[in-house]
C-alpha cells in the first residue's frame, strides 16, 4: 500500500500536467478562431479557380500546356504524395490518420516508384526513420504560415512534374470540417483535373483569350497549383488547432478524475491509519 507522501506527491504531479492540458487548449481555442476564419474564407475562391481552370483545362488540349499533360499510369509510372502533418504532437490522431493514410498510399504502389515530399516535422521524422525517398522537406511552417511556403512547395512539385522526374503529384492532408472531426484526402495536384467533356447540348460556354491562351496559362496554372497547396496548408492548420483543442481537453478531464480517484484512495489510507492507530492505543491500554 502506498504511503500517504507517496499519493500527495502523486495528487500534485497530476494538477500540474491537467494545469499545462488546460492552457494549452486555451492556446490551441484562440489560434483556431483566426485559423478557421482564415480557411473559410478562402474556399470559396479555392473552389470557384478549381471549377473554372477544371472546366477551362477540359475544353483545350493536352499540349497546351505542360501542367496538364496526363501521363499512362503503368509499373514504371512515378508518383510525388506530398504529405502534410503537424510539426509538433499532443493532437490525438491528428498525424497518426495521416501516417496511416500515406502508407496505405505506398502499399497500394508496391511496384511502383512513389517519393515524398513532407511538410511538418512529424511527417519528416516518421518517414526518415523508415528509410523512404524524401524529395524535398518543410518543416516549421505553420508557426508563421504565409503564401510564400505554398509557392516553394508549389514550385518544388511543379519543376518535378515538368522535368519528367514524376508522372503524377497527389496531395495528403487533413480537412477541417468541425473541431470534432477531421478528414483525411488525397487530392490529385498534378497534372491538373479536367472536368467530363462537355454536352454538346448544353449551353456552350466560350472563352475569349486575351492575350495569347499560352500567355494565360504561363501565368495561372502555376498559380492554381499555388492556391490549391495553400488551401490544404489552411485546412491543415485548422484541423491541426481543432485536433490539438479536443485532446487537451479530454485529457484535463481525465487528469480531474485522476486526481478525485487518488483523493479518495488517499482518505481512505489515512482513515485505514488512523484506524489502526486507535486499535494500538486501545490495545495498549487494556494491556496495561
Amino acid at each position: 500500500m502506498p504511503s500517504l507522501i507517496d499519493l500527495r506527491r502523486r495528487i500534485r504531479s497530476v494538477k500540474s500536467t491537467q494545469q499545462i492540458t488546460k492552457a494549452m487548449k486555451m492556446v490551441a481555442s484562440s489560434r483556431l478562431r483566426r485559423a478557421q476564419d482564415r480557411v473559410l474564407g478562402a474556399r470559396p475562391f479555392a473552389r470557384f479557380t478549381m471549377d473554372v481552370l477544371s472546366s477551362l483545362a477540359s475544353r483545350v488540349d493536352q499540349s497546351a500546356h505542360p501542367l496538364l499533360a496526363e501521363r499512362p499510369e503503368g509499373p514504371a509510372s512515378r508518383s510525388l504524395l506530398i504529405v502534410v502533418a503537424a510539426d509538433k504532437g499532443l493532437c490525438g490522431a491528428f498525424n497518426t490518420n495521416i501516417m496511416k493514410e500515406a502508407l496505405r498510399y505506398l502499399t497500394e504502389r508496391d511496384h511502383r516508384p512513389v517519393s515524398l515530399g513532407v511538410v511538418g516535422r512529424k511527417s519528416r521524422d516518421f518517414f526518415r526513420r523508415r528509410g523512404v525517398d524524401i524529395r524535398f522537406e518543410r518543416v516549421n511552417v505553420f508557426q508563421r504560415l504565409d503564401e510564400a511556403e505554398s509557392r516553394k512547395i508549389a514550385a518544388l512539385a511543379m519543376d518535378d512534374f515538368t522535368s519528367g522526374a514524376v508522372d503524377r503529384v497527389d496531395l495528403l492532408f487533413n480537412e477541417f470540417k468541425s473541431i470534432l472531426q477531421q478528414r483525411v484526402v488525397v487530392q490529385q495536384l498534378l497534372p491538373i483535373k479536367r472536368l467530363p467533356p462537355p454536352d454538346p447540348q448544353a449551353l456552350p460556354v466560350e472563352y475569349l483569350y486575351e492575350p495569347e491562351p499560352q500567355e494565360i496559362f504561363d501565368f495561372v496554372l502555376p498559380r492554381y497549383v499555388e492556391i490549391e497547396i495553400w488551401q490544404a496548408l489552411l485546412e491543415s492548420a485548422a484541423a491541426e488547432h481543432a485536433a490539438r483543442m479536443t485532446a487537451m481537453d479530454s485529457a484535463t478531464k481525465n487528469a480531474g478524475d485522476m486526481i478525485d480517484s487518488l483523493t479518495l484512495y488517499m482518505n481512505k489510507v489515512r482513515q485505514a491509519s488512523i484506524t489502526r492507530e486507535i486499535i494500538e492505543v486501545v490495545s495498549g491500554a487494556g494491556a496495561i
